[in-house]
């Protein structure tokens, strides 16, 4: 893992700051391209990406702090300036709000927006995700002894501390990878913390990149399916419904906790955004109104 790549002069560029930049940076052209080919005002598209940038950070670092109050009320300023801490689907949720209201206030065509948004926001939380990976933050998936499996000694959040709940659910597994010993051993520290005997030997499913891949397939379908979509919604109805799903099995093999009924909070969070993605193309194809300007080029 490389948190940071490179420094220039003192300040050094962190890997998760520059892939989120890239992921900014492609989204706005894609929506930029969209807002063209329907006909919309592209500057509306730069003043709604730099809105949902800003409301996306304070939702996923207030549902973080929500998911961690105990530790919030120890620490409270440490939570809220980490340089980690955020979950996306407090992001999501908040953008999502802001954006409506935005999208509102401009009186634009709310389902044409979320038609030119979905491309958009699948292929940055994609790219999002390689940010992840290459800083170690934490959004690790179980262990495996797959050839692809990840070693992240060198993360901002190092194995040890990220495994030791998972493996408090599971002692069998903590006394398969003698977790409890090995955790105990410190073979050296870096500028993210203590790292110990464990983290140089555990491999973990690098969940961050199975979301990247996939993401990108469902960008690649929404890309393609935008220019033959029957009626305005149904590409952002395509998008909650994909996404969920991509989600919800994903958190399989990731080491969040139960929340109910053995699922965690985002599988629950994503069957919610599964079932209001097929509600509201239900809703839209009773309308059965489709617009002319859906199949713009």
């Amino acid at each position: 893992m490389r948190p940071i790549l490179f420094q220039i002069g003192p300040i050094p560029i962190y890997s998760y700051g520059l892939m989120m930049a890239l992921a900014f940076i492609v989204a706005d052209y894609l929506l930029a391209r969209e807002f063209k080919r329907l006909r919309l005002n592209v500057s509306y598209a730069n003043e709604m990406l730099i809105l949902a940038l800003v409301s996306g950070i304070a939702g996923a670092r207030l549902l973080y702090l929500i998911e961690n109050f105990s530790d919030f009320l120890k620490a409270p300023l440490e939570m809220i300036f980490s340089a980690g801490g955020l979950t996306w689907y407090g992001g999501f949720i908040a953008a999502f709000i802001v954006l409506l209201i935005y999208v509102k206030r401009r009186k634009l065509p709310i389902l044409k927006v979320l038609d030119a948004i979905a491309p958009a926001v699948a292929l940055g939380y994609g790219i999002g995700r390689i940010g992840c990976h290459l800083s170690g933050d934490g959004d690790y998936g179980i262990p495996t002894s797959l050839p692809w499996g990840t070693i992240y000694a060198n993360g901002t959040l190092k194995p040890t501390y990220a495994l030791r709940s998972y493996f408090e659910r599971f002692p069998e597994l903590a006394e398969k990878y003698n977790y409890w010993e090995k955790a105990s051993k410190v073979i050296g520290e870096d500028r993210f913390g203590i790292i110990t005997e464990f983290d140089t030997f555990i491999k973990l499913h690098p969940t961050p990149v199975y979301e990247f891949l996939l993401m990108v397939v469902i960008f690649i379908f929404l890309w393609i399916y935008r220019k033959r979509i029957k009626f305005s919604g149904e590409l952002f109805g395509l998008y909650l419904i994909l996404s969920s799903i991509e989600r919800f099995f994903i958190e399989f093999i990731r080491l969040n906790p139960p929340l109910l009924l053995g699922l965690s909070e985002a599988q629950v969070l994503s069957i919610l955004l599964f079932v209001s993605g097929i509600l509201f193309l239900k809703k839209l194809r009773n309308v059965k109104k489709p617009n002319k300007n859906d199949n713009a080029r």
